[in-house]
């Protein structure tokens, strides 16, 4: 509290105290002869200094939430004082009377309603102060927490981590020098992380498929190993290259092709036969041989007569010059035109070459 504002305080009621003495002079009855008058002044002295003091804090809060509105506590204490000095006349007929008509606790009725209003106001005032005073506080406290609320959200947000940081466990920044163990080498220092989630869970799956695949394959044997499948991918996938084969014709070999004797593959095997470039330029359109080629009509054959022979020798060729032909034929193709060959026996040629080779009986063969 201010000095100047105890002082009003006490000048008022120094001139509160000492108004029935100079109205009535020294001979007359004082106020200050009542108990109960004193104890009602001294109360609103008391009354007065509490004012004064919440009016010199509400003053303190007004000046730091706003600038522009002030309160005069001198004032409003001058204005109380003046009010009571201007009923020292009543106080002064009090100690003057020789009979008052009536009394209130030794004073009279106008002195001891003045008295009273006073005090009342006194307490309004106080009230209404102290009603400032906890709105100013309730402000300030309002704005404190919304600023500390603002900076746990802001801290809490600072800490908030990534979704690529969660998934790796990874530690805020402030927090590494609880997990540094003490090594750094070249700048870089070791830190007590755990392995990220991902890693880990990982781990613990790839040690369960483990234990899994250890029971199933090598001690129940309830599936194939992987030698076993391999096994079995190599012959499913030869038994597709042969269901290819057979379904285009291609599957025979010299071990497999059967004659054929359908007027198609024969048409088609005289026509490769017979194809410039092909079997006719050694052995003759007719199959009667020429000076390269030898007779492919007669009994006498050089690598035998029958068709798997015949096939085998258009396949890979022979040493006598005869050239390989699977590169250039197909499987089907090469059956074809051997059957067309087989088919030639019996024929007559135009001019037929000479016997070579060994004489080959179809029955004897069989």
């Amino acid at each position: 509290m201010q000095i100047s504002t105890l002082k009003t305080a006490t000048i008022t009621f120094a001139l509160i105290s000492t108004t029935p003495v100079w109205a009535a002079g020294p001979s007359g009855s004082s106020i200050l002869s009542n108990p109960l008058a004193i104890t009602l002044l001294a109360l609103m002295a008391l009354l007065l200094v509490i004012i004064g003091v919440l009016a010199n804090i509400l003053i303190g809060a007004a000046e730091l939430k706003y600038k522009k509105s002030k309160i005069n506590a001198k004032s409003l204490l001058l204005l109380i004082g003046a009010t009571l000095l201007s009923q020292g006349s009543l106080w002064a007929q009090e100690a003057t009377t020789v009979a008052a008509p009536k009394l209130i606790g030794g004073m009279s009725v106008s002195t001891f309603y003045l008295i009273a209003t006073v005090l009342f106001l006194e307490l309004f005032i106080i009230i209404a102060l102290l009603i400032n005073i906890k709105f100013l506080v309730n402000k300030e406290k309002s704005k404190f927490v919304a600023e500390a609320d603002s900076e746990v959200v802001n801290e809490k947000k600072a800490k908030q981590l990534s979704w690529w940081d969660r998934i790796n466990l990874f530690r805020p920044i402030d927090e590494e020098k609880d997990l540094d163990l003490g090594h750094e080498y070249d700048g870089i220092r070791e830190l007590d992380n755990r392995l990220p989630p991902w890693w880990l869970y990982g781990f613990y799956i790839c040690i369960i498929f483990a234990a899994i695949y250890l029971y199933r394959y090598h001690v129940v044997h309830s599936a194939p190993s992987s030698k076993e499948e391999f096994e079995m991918a190599v012959a499913k996938g030869d038994a597709d290259v042969k269901a290819f084969l057979a379904s285009k014709g291609e599957s025979v070999d010299e071990t497999t092709v059967e004659l054929l004797t359908s007027a198609e593959d024969l048409s088609a095997g005289q026509k490769i036969f017979t194809t410039p470039g092909k079997c006719a330029t050694c052995h003759a359109e007719d199959g009667g041989g020429n000076a390269v080629g030898p007779n492919l009509v007669d009994d006498y054959w050089i690598y035998s007569g029958d068709i798997k022979s015949i096939f085998k020798v258009v396949k890979y060729g022979a040493n006598n010059g005869m050239k390989s032909w699977k590169d250039e034929l197909s499987a089907k193709e090469m059956a074809q035109v051997s059957s067309y060959i087989k088919s030639l026996k019996g024929t007559k040629p135009k001019e037929p070459k000479e016997p070579q080779g060994n004489l080959y009986v179809e029955d004897a063969a069989q």
